[in-house]
């Protein structure tokens, strides 16, 4: 995409997340892998259902801004921690939704192999430990989880996810909530039944097989 292409789809999921309860308020962010050098990213202090694509900022892998009028979003440590972990991440989404940030409040993964599409889609989502927002802290707790896993739970804060492009990290996060939200009722009907471990084996097989077809699509419509 282009840099004004990738400004419209920042500015589409945006309102996506906004509209559907993923964000309230100026929560969130999102960013978007321009090319090697720099990131297109949300700016701090403002909803993300409300924004124009000059409200956006352009920085370069260290995180210094590089266009833009607007101050770079406070979570920009954690999106470069990201992008230099994932070679194969270009696009990053941030929020708090209710259901998914509820049980990161509790201390609560969302681990548990309940859901067939969930684990063909994303695996298991883990749980990080408490780090302040916008710290380096914060990069460090989501460190172990990154090369195997495209979302995350933040303890007492929310979740990140991120994918190939920012359709898929957008449908990563209604994922997480969905999930969340399924999970929950299983916990208040007390009748939980996990997939069992070679059920759970083939789904991650066929997981792996997924994840190597998207990759050779990427590959074939960037050459």
């Amino acid at each position: 995409m282009s840099e004004h292409e990738s400004r419209l789809e920042i500015l589409r999921f945006g309102k996506m997340l906004h509209e559907r309860g993923l964000i309230a308020a100026t929560d969130g962010n999102i960013s978007v892998r321009l090319h090697e050098g720099a990131l297109l990213i949300t700016p701090t202090c403002i909803s993300k259902g409300m924004m124009s694509t000059e409200d956006l900022v352009v920085v370069d892998m260290h995180g210094r801004r590089l266009s833009g009028f607007r101050d770079v979003s406070s979570e920009i440590g954690m999106h470069l921690t990201i992008y230099r972990m994932r070679p194969d991440v270009n696009a990053i989404v941030h929020a708090h939704p209710a259901t998914a940030t509820g049980f990161a409040a509790c201390g609560l993964a969302l681990d548990q192999a309940l859901i067939s599409e969930v684990l063909l889609s994303l695996g298991s989502v883990p749980l990080a430990h408490y780090a302040t927002p916008g710290t380096s802290e914060l990069s460090e707790a989501l460190e172990p989880f990154i090369p195997d896993h495209d979302a995350v739970l933040m303890a007492n804060h929310g979740v990140v996810t991120y994918g190939g492009d920012l359709m898929q990290a957008y449908l990563n996060m209604e994922t997480v909530e969905h999930f969340a939200k399924i999970a929950l009722v299983v916990r208040q009907l007390g009748c939980e039944h996990p997939l069992a471990a070679e059920q759970v084996s083939k789904l991650l097989e066929m997981r792996q097989r997924i994840q190597h077809y998207k990759s050779e699509q990427r590959t074939r419509s960037r050459a």
